[in-house]
């Protein structure tokens, strides 16, 4: 394998599924469904039909690929996509239909909340049993123990079991053991967003930490910044098959294109179940005209066509500008205006646009989403989403940065604050 700690090569995960159809449980039914038995078990017709409400579900199909000692890689993939299903294959839980993996060195997994530790066994307890599952000497233990308890901030359970703790304190003590049991392979499922803000924080810095010290990484999450932070590497699965795999910034930029328009105007079927939505969104250059490349010089506008079928109160319409990466620049909420009726719409088709100021974003690729929202009594409704809906490009046409060869170093908005300039000694040695 070389300097590969995992290859996959041509890996399927099938599972069955089973239609059955639910009733009420009567005697009758009970009769019924015997009889069917009993049929099937003589006539080989009947037993051919009642295999037609199994179906085959390929959670994976052919996937194969590489990883390197020291590689942090990101999974990523919308729900159903095979991730989780991947994980588990990789962590020995679940067996492959066909295929096969080859993993080299000691594995840490950390998939979902209820894995890998006794409920019945405390904290203290599980940290130690955790460790005998990794080939680690108690001797081992003891000296990383006081480390694991400092992280995870569970100090004051440590002899509570497990069964007892919250999901937050479960998975931070689960981290814990994880990262710090000395793995040469950390596999995390997006089960740290059970966790504060601020743990997760924590735990991203440490798993940068462990990918520095040489360790392999893998990582599967659906928020794209945190991925674009921590990971070198991205794997891409859709419906169980490989999309794409590669670097982080390229992946990522693919995956979010991909359900947006390279058009500058997207048109979208009436949505009459709704109270209000969009039937257009378009991108307008500074002289009116529909255009996907943005001139930095000069101001563009984002303009909406809406419609509404009944009467509504304290409409809100927000348009989100991100990042290729998925990171959101800015947010312009249509609410805050000195004219309150314009927050009551009556049924009816309208338009509403914003515009964008001249040199503002930085030179790049970027997303629009659109979204409209009802606030009242204290709560947000959410009434229409549109993410990533349209990609334009910013262009470099001549700004103060075109010299700098890395604009995101610099930001993602050019800003013009005044500065203030002031001798305080002259030197007249060298004058």
């Amino acid at each position: 394998m070389s300097d590969s700690v995992i290859r996959v090569e041509n890996l399927s995960k099938k599972y069955i599924l089973g239609h059955k159809e639910e009733g009420y449980k009567t005697f009758r039914g009970a009769m019924t469904n015997a009889t069917k038995s009993l049929v099937s078990a003589f006539n080989p017709r009947a037993k051919k039909e009642a295999n037609h409400s199994r179906e085959e579900f390929w959670a994976l199909n052919d996937v194969s690929f590489e990883i390197k000692q020291g590689d942090r890689v990101g999974i990523i993939g919308r729900n159903g996509a095979g991730k989780s299903t991947l994980l588990k294959i990789l962590s020995r839980i679940t067996e492959p239909t066909s295929g096969s993996i080859r993993i080299k060195g000691r594995v840490a997994s950390l998939l979902e909340v209820g894995t890998g530790f006794h409920p019945e066994l405390t904290g203290r307890e599980n940290i130690f049993l955790n460790g005998a599952i990794l080939g680690m000497s108690k001797v081992e233990i003891q000296r990383k123990f006081d480390e694991i308890v400092d992280f995870a901030e569970v100090e004051k359970f440590l002899d509570t079991p497990v069964k007892r703790y919250s999901s937050g304190m479960y998975v931070r003590l689960a981290f814990a053991v994880a990262a710090h049991l000395e793995p040469e392979i950390l596999i995390i499922d997006e089960v740290l967003a059970v966790g504060d803000i601020q743990f997760q924080k924590k735990c991203l810095g440490k798993m940068e930490e462990v990918g520095k010290e040489g360790k392999t990484v893998l990582f599967v999450s659906h928020n794209m910044p945190t991925i674009n932070q921590l990971c070198e590497k991205v794997v891409w699965l859709d419906k169980g098959q490989l999309v794409s795999q590669g670097k982080t910034n390229q992946v990522i930029s693919a995956y979010l294109s991909e359900g947006s328009s390279n058009s500058s105007v997207i048109n979208f079927e009436r949505r009459d179940y709704k109270d209000i939505f969009f039937n257009q969104v378009s991108l307008l250059d500074n002289r009116g005209y529909p255009s996907t490349e943005i001139d930095v010089r000069f101001p563009f506008s984002v303009k909406v066509n809406y419609e509404v079928k009944k009467k509504l109160t304290n409409v809100e319409m927000a348009i989100r500008i991100k990042t290729d990466d998925d990171r959101s620049v800015f947010t312009t909420v249509y609410s805050d205006c000195s004219d309150v009726s314009k927050m009551n719409k009556k049924p009816g088709i309208y338009t509403a646009s914003v515009v964008i100021p001249e040199f503002f974003l930085i030179p790049g690729v970027y997303t629009v989403s659109c979204a409209i929202f009802q606030f009242e009594n204290g709560l947000y409704t959410p009434h229409c989403i549109d993410d990533n809906i349209l990609k334009f490009t910013i262009c470099e046409t001549g700004t103060k940065i075109a010299k700098y060869n890395d604009h995101r170093a610099i930001g993602v908005v050019l800003v013009e604050f005044p500065w203030k300039d002031e001798i305080l000694e002259l030197s007249t040695s060298n004058v």
